[in-house]
C-alpha cells in the first residue's frame, strides 16, 4: 500500500528473476497509488490483478478496479473484458456504490459526474468541434456521457448545448441564446448558481424563450415556528395558491420551517396533479453568500428533489432564507410537472 511505483518495479523485476511463476499482485491506496502500481505491475507481467469497485476497502481503501480496467482495455490495449462489458462500468460503479450506502463519487476518474465536464465557453466550443482534443476517451465507452455545465464562464456554446440537451432548437447566431447568456450571467451576479441547479437553469431557458407556462400562481405564504415548553419547535406552513382558476388554502407542519412549507404546497397542488405523490425532497443545503453581513447576508438554497425515476436540483436566492427556499421549491415542483407533462403523464 506504501510503496511507490518506481519501487514496486524494482521489486517486481527480482522477484520475476527468483520466482519462476505467473505472478498476481493485490495492492492497497496508503500512498494514492493503488492504480499506478497495479497498472505498472501488468507493464512488468504482472497477470493477475486484484481490487475492488471503486476501491473500497480496509484503511485508505484497495486498488480501484473501475480505474484499472478501462486503462489497461483503452490506453494499455490489454484485453481483459469485452468492451460491452466495459459500457456498463458505470451502471457497475453506482450499483456499488448503493449497496455500500455511499454517494456515487463525482470526481471519479471514467465514471463520475464530473469525469466528462466542461464549463468554458471556448473550452465547450472546442469541444463540440473535436472532443478527442479534451476528452482522454470516449465517455460512451464506460457508459458515461459528456456534460456541458453553466456558469459565469459559459459562452453561446454552453447554451446551444444544454437547449439540445432539454430538446430545444437554438442556434448560436440567435438573439434568444444572446438573451438566455445574459440572464444567466445576470442572476449569477445575483449569487445564483446553476452547476447544481440545472432543473432550475432548464426553467429559465424556457421563460427566456416565452414557452414556460406556470401550473399554479402564489397568492400568499405563510411559516410560523412555534416553540412549546420543552417540546421541539413546531413549524407550521399556510399556502394560498391559484390552480386551474381555482384558489387553494392549506395548511401543513415539518419537522422544520422548509419541510412544512414543502407539505404546504404539495398538499395544495395533488388534488390536481397526482404525480406529486411520488415527489420527495432528498437534499437541502443552505449557503450564506456574504458572510460579512451577518444575519443581514443574502442566501443560496440548493434542492434536490426526486420520484424514483429521476434525481433534479433547483436553486434560490434572496435575503430571506424561507424566500430563497421557496424558490427553490417552487422550481421543483415545476420542473417535476414540466416533465410529466412531456410525458403525458401529469394532464
Amino acid at each position: 500500500g506504501g510503496t511507490l511505483p518506481h519501487d514496486l518495479v524494482a521489486i517486481l523485476q527480482v522477484v520475476k528473476r527468483e520466482v519462476p511463476a505467473r505472478l498476481g499482485i493485490h495492492v492497497h491506496n496508503d500512498a494514492e497509488c493503488a492504480v499506478a502500481n497495479s497498472l505498472a505491475a501488468v507493464s512488468e507481467g504482472v497477470e493477475q490483478v486484484q481490487g475492488t469497485i471503486n476501491g473500497f476497502g480496509e484503511r485508505c481503501g484497495n486498488a480501484n478496479l473501475v480505474s484499472i480496467i478501462p486503462s489497461l482495455v483503452l490506453k494499455m490495449g490489454v484485453d481483459c473484458i469485452p468492451e460491452a462489458h466495459l459500457r456498463e462500468l458505470r451502471d457497475v460503479s453506482r450499483f456499488v456504490s448503493e449497496l455500500a450506502n455511499r454517494k456515487p463519487w463525482t470526481s471519479q476518474p471514467y465514471v463520475g459526474d464530473s469525469a466528462f465536464a466542461h464549463k468554458g465557453g471556448m473550452h465547450v466550443s472546442a469541444v463540440l468541434k473535436h472532443p478527442e482534443t479534451y476528452e482522454h476517451i470516449d465517455p460512451q465507452a464506460v457508459g458515461n456521457h459528456r456534460r456541458v455545465l453553466v456558469s459565469e464562464l459559459s459562452g453561446k456554446s454552453n447554451i446551444v448545448w444544454k437547449a439540445r440537451e432539454y430538446g430545444i432548437d437554438l442556434d448560436q447566431a440567435t438573439p434568444d441564446s444572446r438573451r438566455i447568456l445574459d440572464e444567466l450571467k445576470s442572476l449569477e451576479d445575483q449569487g445564483f448558481q446553476f452547476e447544481g441547479a440545472e432543473a432550475s437553469f432548464e426553467l429559465l431557458m424556457e421563460r427566456a424563450l416565452g414557452r414556460h407556462r406556470p401550473y399554479f400562481e402564489l397568492d400568499a405564504y405563510r411559516v410560523i415556528v412555534e416553540e412549546q415548553h420543552a417540546d421541539a419547535p413546531v413549524a407550521e406552513a399556510t399556502v394560498r395558491v391559484r390552480v386551474k382558476g381555482t384558489l387553494e388554502h392549506t395548511a401543513a407542519s415539518g419537522n422544520g420551517p422548509v419541510n412544512a412549507l414543502d407539505h404546504a404546497l404539495r398538499k395544495a397542488l395533488e388534488e390536481f396533479y397526482p404525480s406529486l405523490k411520488t415527489m420527495q425532497l432528498l437534499d437541502y443545503k443552505v449557503r450564506i453568500l456574504d458572510e460579512s453581513k451577518g444575519t443581514g447576508a443574502k442566501t443560496r438554497v440548493l434542492v434536490t428533489s426526486g420520484d424514483g425515476e429521476e434525481t433534479w436540483g433547483t436553486v434560490g436566492v434572496a435575503d430571506n432564507i424561507i424566500e430563497a427556499s421557496w424558490q427553490a421549491l417552487v422550481d421543483s415542483v415545476e420542473y417535476k410537472l414540466r416533465r410529466d407533462e412531456r410525458r403525458g403523464a401529469s394532464r
